[in-house]
């Protein structure tokens, strides 16, 4: 063989880099062409007489219990057909499918034998799916049957959604039939939390011996376990010694009649009752209801979106709502009248002054909203004293301290005193009949001043700075707080949180987030604080997460649609009616 010539010109930079996005799908159809015409097919499932031939390196590809099966020392390891008790065939079907097509209908017929056959199968993807169905099926005549579906197979997030779902709709629930159906730990397990939604006391009493009466003999011995947990010291008088104190079956209980007394002292003694606190003395604390928190535009994937969802809490739900008719980035957003104004904001392009207005009773959004005098990005929003507040931001050409407020029964904006420094990622809240600028930018660098405007005096004056410098943070006002969390400093974006005391003039530390977030949105929902999307210095953000003030935690708490870093967040009353609300999402990003 001759020599082998190599050219003295270095190799060619040139070169092709492709991955096909139809590689996969096209794979997987035609692994289940082979599937169906029985070829190459290694393994036979039999389930109940019913074989299902199949491919052992797909199903442990697909499944964390075939792959312990058929690579492990088991004797199904070696065998051609395999039997598997316990299941339903048809969920076993369906199952084997998904992993060739992945594709599966989940429906009302098949969910039952479907959930556990993915647990079994170690299939969290179906598992989840399962769960979700039945959470959007969720009332108050299955709402029980549901928890304890939940609870047997595991399903935690389905679990706390049925919880809280029971808690809030008790009065219609403690009518259905599976409330009277219930175990007697799971009735304890209801009637025992804080945040069962009852208009009085009497409710429950009348429900726990509604629940009794369905099946005395049975029932009777149970009737002091469960009547602890009736809070009698908050029933009327009359209620307590008409109703309670006169049935026959609390009478004739000794037990039952120290409750009965134990509830007349406290009624009776009220300079005692400082001395006679506990668990039945505690009033319940139902959560809030009725609100709704939309995300509104923001950055992603490159480029400004003008995609809008909207959260349910109760639900634990997000559904696309109408866009906006431009992309929005760093757009303000706040509600005023029951209308989700957003303004300003940058579309990729250009810095806007335009606003669009949303009415969530029509799903609509208009656009004849007085524009701003200043294009804004980066803008702080809020409403104070019937007047929506537009604070700094940029223009394209500096970083602004203008501040503008808008009338809606005017559609006018008119100019306030501007702030002392200028401000762009600005976080804005109303405390006390104050206006507060946050952190943000002059431009140069983050700031953590803080400055209060005082609409009575046209004047700002500052007031103790955070102990971080913060840009593109979230702010939000909660339980008489103004709370401040993630943002970026000089260097990084922030997990970091605190919280200013207005009586005090001081900030404090509160736990930091579990992610970092740069232009974060911060809201209060129905009572509770959440913090959505941002950046953490690596991916833009579709997460959420939700703080407990009395553990000083912060939660996950499920996934937007879409990914958002300075997007605007607003809350708003749910709408009335959900029959033209949604439209359809094209593509999750």
């Amino acid at each position: 063989m001759g020599d082998v010539l190599i050219s003295d010109r270095p190799p060619s930079p040139a070169r092709l880099s492709h991955t096909s996005e139809k590689h996969p799908r096209v794979t997987l159809q035609e692994l289940n062409v082979l599937r169906r015409h029985r070829e190459l097919c290694d393994v036979v499932i039999n389930v109940k007489g019913r074989k299902i031939f199949a491919h052992r390196v797909i199903l442990s590809a697909c499944s964390p219990y075939f792959r312990a099966m058929f690579t492990g020392e088991l004797e199904e390891s070696r065998q051609t057909e395999v039997t598997i008790c316990d299941i339903d065939e048809n969920a076993m079907e369906l199952l084997i499918d998904f992993c060739y097509t992945s594709h599966i209908v989940v429906e009302e017929s098949n969910v039952q034998p479907l959930l556990p056959a993915a647990c079994l199968l170690q299939l969290a993807e179906i598992q989840d799916i399962c769960c979700e169905f039945l959470k959007r099926q969720l009332d108050p005549e299955n709402c029980l049957g549901i928890r304890a579906f939940a609870d047997t197979h595991s399903c935690r997030e389905l679990l706390r959604i049925a919880d809280k779902f029971t808690q809030h709709n008790f009065q219609e629930v403690m009518e259905s039939e599976e409330f009277l159906l219930l175990p007697v730990g799971q009735l304890v397990d209801i009637i025992c939390s804080d945040e069962l939604n009852v208009r009085s006391e009497e409710q429950v009493f009348n429900a726990v011996m509604a629940w009794l009466k369905y099946n005395v003999a049975d029932r009777r011995q149970h009737l002091a376990q469960v009547l602890q947990h009736v809070r009698m010291p908050l029933l009327s008088p009359k209620f307590l010694v008409g109703t309670v104190g006169s049935d026959l079956l609390v009478r004739s209980d000794e037990a039952c009649r120290d409750l009965v007394d134990e509830a007349k002292n406290y009624l009776l003694l009220p300079q005692e009752r400082p001395l006679m606190q506990g668990p039945r003395t505690r009033p319940r604390k139902p959560t809030r209801r009725g609100e709704v928190l939309f995300a509104v535009g923001g950055w992603c994937s490159g480029d400004a979106i003008a995609s809008v969802e909207r959260f349910d809490p109760e639900t634990a739900d997000w559904k696309m709502v109408a866009p906006m008719s431009k992309r929005r980035c760093g757009v303000g957003v706040a509600v005023l009248n029951d209308l989700l104004y957003a303004v300003g904001g940058h579309d990729g392009q250009s810095y806007l002054n335009s606003i669009e207005r949303y009415d969530p009773q029509t799903n609509q959004w208009s656009c004849d909203v007085a524009p701003t005098t200043s294009c804004r990005t980066s803008v702080g929003v809020a409403v104070l004293d019937g007047f929506l507040y537009a604070v700094g931001g940029q223009d394209g050409v500096q970083c602004l301290n203008h501040v503008e407020r808008y009338d809606p029964k005017e559609n006018k904006w008119s100019k306030v005193a501007p702030m002392t420094t200028r401000r762009l990622g600005v976080a804005v809240a109303v405390l006390g009949g104050y206006l507060y600028a946050i952190g943000g930018s002059d431009g140069q660098c983050p700031l953590n001043t803080v400055e209060r405007y005082d609409p009575r005096q046209n004047k700002w004056c500052a007031v103790s700075p955070m102990s971080t410098r913060r840009k593109h943070l979230g702010c939000a006002v909660f339980n008489n707080f103004i709370y401040a969390v993630g943002g970026r400093d000089d260097c990084m974006e922030l997990s970091s949180a605190e919280r200013y005391n207005p009586h005090t003039n001081s900030w404090s530390p509160i736990v930091a987030m579990t992610s970092r977030r740069s232009g974060v949105g911060l809201a209060v929902v129905n009572g509770q604080l959440y913090a959505v999307g941002g950046f953490d210095g690596t991916a833009y953000l579709k997460t959420i997460e939700v703080y407990d003030p009395e553990t000083n935690q912060w939660r996950l708490c499920g996934c937007m649609n879409y990914r958002r870093l300075g997007g605007g967040v607003g809350v708003m009353r749910a709408p009335q009616t959900e029959n033209y609300m949604w439209i359809r999402k094209d593509s999750v990003v």
